[in-house]
């Protein structure tokens, strides 16, 4: 009888899953990542301008503590991102499967969703927030991971391009229909949509089938879908191994003890180190962090400001509050032409002059200090130009991560041990970007409380004027370098050993 049951056990492992090339295919991961970051960024913003109408009708918040309490609740969400980030990375890291975690991040987001949507203190409220922070470093750790693993390394700047155009959609679509819902058919109404949402990611997440998962009915296909990261850097690692840690099969057997034993007490205890050690050393990555953090500063110091600043200045509503992120993030569509554009180039020329355009543009935000259509024009044009800058930043950073561990592979085979380290890195990354995500709306709401509107603009410029300076120095390695070596660094270069000194 056990017998019978294991033989169709493995009769049935043996057969493919239904549409196994299409739920394994690049376009499906590349879709159902972005729609999961999507999803999550969606009901970050979609109570944004919700929040500051629902603490005083809801929870009796008085008018005068609505602009503390709409900050918190923004912090508070990246706290929880910055603390779970580089946990979701190291477990990511060492678990077999992405389709997992990213299950339970989605978990997360619905008990989340729930919290939000029937708390009425602030306790309720602040708890949802946490295990919404919880949820995004799970998707943007391990689903950023798992899209490095599909996508081939020379288009990882388009794809990243695609997940920062589907955050662009969802910070643009979810402010502007959570207002008009919340304004039209009320409070519950807003996160019927997100429930909505909620259940398309699950089929998505739980009908994806990994790449390396797929392998094991799927013969190995030319260079025409991206490989595996883990399987290449199993097979840089491969030949170095067998000749570092065993003796070599030569055809002299005599001088094999010899040669093998000095790589035995000096390269296995490289490889033995945690990932996070070898990233945190490089200076490269360290740039890449510092800078998505002030990229995140910049783009949500606005949240906790803007529908506030403009119910003051125009007398808008929540539906006024929700449009007015309409043109900070419309330029955002571009991000695939620039993450191309990082793909060919390298990150440096893109990353830097994003941040340099948005000096001006956030120094002119002082202008805009009373009611009246210019005004509005004024704002909405200024909003424009500064989502054109802050996209030209983010995209290139994201490809960033995955240049890095590509270079680092490529010069120590096996550094990062047989499963790679895109989890961990795009863990750190998330944990930068979610300080930027803490301090962003503390920055905006309470220099805003405290010095005014035109302070806050002009300390958001020498912020970015600062990210300006790291990224031309760093991003895409020392500036000190050849020009060439940053082209090469992005490819994989011609051995990698160059690239190692600007990493």
């Amino acid at each position: 009888m056990t017998r019978d049951i294991l033989a169709w056990r493995s009769r049935d492992a043996s057969k493919a899953p239904p549409l196994l090339k299409y739920r394994s295919s690049y376009s499906f991961i590349l879709g159902t990542v972005s729609i999961a970051v999507f999803t999550d960024i969606f009901l970050y913003g979609i109570i944004v301008p919700v929040i500051p109408f629902a603490l005083t009708t809801r929870v009796g918040v008085a008018e005068a503590d609505v602009q503390h309490w709409v900050s918190v609740l923004i912090a508070v969400y990246g706290a929880a991102l910055l603390g779970a980030s580089p946990i979701c990375g190291y477990v990511a890291d060492h678990t077999s499967s992405r389709r997992l975690p990213l299950l339970i991040g989605l978990l997360a987001l619905l008990g989340s969703t729930l919290l939000l949507c029937l708390g009425t203190t602030l306790a309720l409220l602040i708890i949802g927030r946490l295990l919404q922070g919880f949820s995004a470093a799970v998707v943007w750790t391990v689903g950023l991971a798992l899209l490095a693993d599909t996508v081939d390394h020379e288009m990882i700047g388009q794809a990243m391009g695609y997940v920062s155009m589907s955050m662009s959609v969802a910070v643009l679509v979810a402010p502007l229909l959570g207002g008009v819902v919340y304004a039209r058919a009320g409070y519950y109404s807003v996160f019927f949509m997100a429930f909505g949402l909620i259940v398309l990611d699950i089929i998505l997440r739980v009908v994806l089938v990994e790449k390396k998962i797929a392998k094991q009915w799927v013969p190995a296909e030319p260079e025409t879908s991206p490989p595996s990261p883990s399987k290449t850097l199993s097979e840089k690692a491969t030949g170095p191994q067998t000749t570092m840690d065993q003796p070599e099969h030569t055809p002299s057997t005599a001088s094999a003890p010899e040669s093998s034993a000095p790589p035995l007490t000096i390269f296995p205890t490289k490889r033995q180190l945690p990932p996070v050690f070898t990233l945190l050393g490089s200076r490269r990555l360290l740039a890449a962090l510092f800078c998505s953090l002030i990229q995140s500063t910049l783009l949500t110091a606005w949240d906790a400001v803007l529908p506030l600043y403009v119910h003051r200045l125009f007398g808008w509503g929540s539906t006024g509050g929700g449009l007015i992120f309409l043109p900070l993030i419309l330029p955002s569509f571009v991000a695939p032409l620039i993450g191309y554009w990082s793909d060919k180039r390298g990150p440096r020329v893109p990353t830097t002059l994003g941040f340099l355009l948005a000096v001006p543009f956030l120094v002119a935000m002082r202008a805009v200090n009373h009611g009246g259509i210019d005004q509005i024009v004024l704002l909405c044009a200024l909003l424009s130009c500064l989502g054109v800058a802050l996209s030209m930043a983010m995209t290139p950073l994201l490809a960033e991560i995955t240049y890095i561990i590509n270079v680092k592979e490529k010069s120590h085979p096996g550094v990062f041990g047989r499963r790679g380290a895109y989890a961990t890195a795009y863990g750190l990354f998330n944990t930068a970007f979610a300080g930027g995500m803490l301090v962003g709306p503390i920055w905006g709401g309470f220099v805003t409380q405290g010095s005014g509107w035109k302070t806050m603009g002009w300390t958001l410029a020498v912020l970015a004027l600062v990210g300006a300076g790291v990224a031309a120095l760093l991003i895409g390695g020392w500036v000190g370098r050849k020009s060439a070596m940053e082209v090469e660094a992005v490819d994989g270069g011609s051995d990698g050993r160059k690239e190692e000194g600007e990493v």
